[in-house]
């Protein structure tokens, strides 16, 4: 086990964290913002890097395919939002159905399972060639840029009165409702934002990786959970402000992909990693149960009635 190896590959985790990170942002949307459980992304994340592909290979601009791909995934989760609302199927059950259609319908953009993109016939704006360079084409800092200016927006959104009506949505739905929200819609504006996210995470995926596949959002549920998960683990005490909280989510997923480079260099097989992320899932999970069981100092019988 080389040393040199893992610094090497640290820059490629980096950048695969930051980018996985904006699709984590999604999911956090939905997980903790909306407390809706939604198993849409796993298409999404293939979603947006077929659209995004055909639509550059068909010779639209870099800018106009990558808003086109957040379109297609806010119409997945409009398409998830109206299940779960209109049609009063739960919602973890809508994004399964959505997810499986968008299967068929990731194989019906592309034309077929993998469709490669090659960054010497397009001015892609991420490519893991540049990875290493010294340059502003690097994809660390243009998609930490991206990160920046998206958390940014973000934090902006939810602090207008709709973005408020989300976030109260969440909280207490029956609540909202009796302040006049009208909670239907912003669950189904909540997935349409979170999916939108993840589709646009997953276009500049498929630029850094050269191709889209059919199968590339398998499992970004779970990569998403923790990147969630262990930035809150890691940063919630120290984050507090909202919009740190969303750069802890991106955090999160760099420490996730920097573990992925750690596990494949003490010679596991890239094939145990699902395995691996659910270990990961699981322990960042219970340290704060643990820590609450285990570390935090007993609260004396009656000490509430004599303070």
């Amino acid at each position: 086990m080389n040393p040199i190896a893992l610094l090497n590959s640290l820059p490629g985790a980096v950048s695969q964290g930051l980018i996985w990170g904006i699709m984590a942002i999604g999911v956090y949307i939905t997980y903790r913002i909306l407390d809706v459980a939604d198993l849409t992304v796993d298409g999404t994340m293939c979603t947006g890097g077929a659209v995004f592909i055909m639509l550059t290979m068909a010779g639209w601009s870099i800018p106009a395919a990558l808003l086109a791909s957040f379109l297609a995934g806010m119409l997945a989760g409009l398409a998830t939002g109206l299940l779960h609302t209109a049609c009063g199927i739960p919602a973890i059950l809508s994004g399964i159905l959505t997810q499986l259609a968008l299967y068929s319908v990731n194989l019906r953009i592309m034309g077929k399972a993998n469709q490669p993109i090659n960054a010497n016939n397009y001015r892609l704006l991420v490519s893991s060639r540049n990875v290493k360079a010294l340059s502003v084409e690097n994809p660390i800092l243009v998609v930490g840029i991206v990160c920046i200016l998206l958390i940014a927006a973000l934090y902006w959104f939810f602090g207008t009165e709709l973005g408020c009506s989300l976030r109260s949505t969440g909280s207490n739905s029956a609540m909202s409702r009796a302040q006049g929200i009208n909670t239907n819609f912003t669950t189904v504006l909540g997935l349409m934002l979170s999916n939108g996210l993840v589709a646009l995470s997953s276009a500049l995926l498929s630029q850094y990786q050269g191709f889209a596949d059919v199968s590339m959002g398998r499992g970004a549920i779970v990569i998403g959970l923790a990147a969630v998960i262990i930035g809150d683990v890691v940063f919630g005490k120290v984050f507090i402000n909202f919009a740190l909280r969303l750069l802890s989510v991106v955090f999160g997923s760099v420490i996730y992909y920097a573990v992925y480079s750690l596990v494949i260099w003490l010679g596991m097989s890239g094939d145990d990693m699902k395995l691996i992320t659910s270990l990961i899932v699981a322990l960042f999970l219970s340290i704060p149960y643990w820590k609450d069981k285990y570390f935090s100092k007993p609260v004396k019988k009656g000490g509430a009635a004599n303070a």
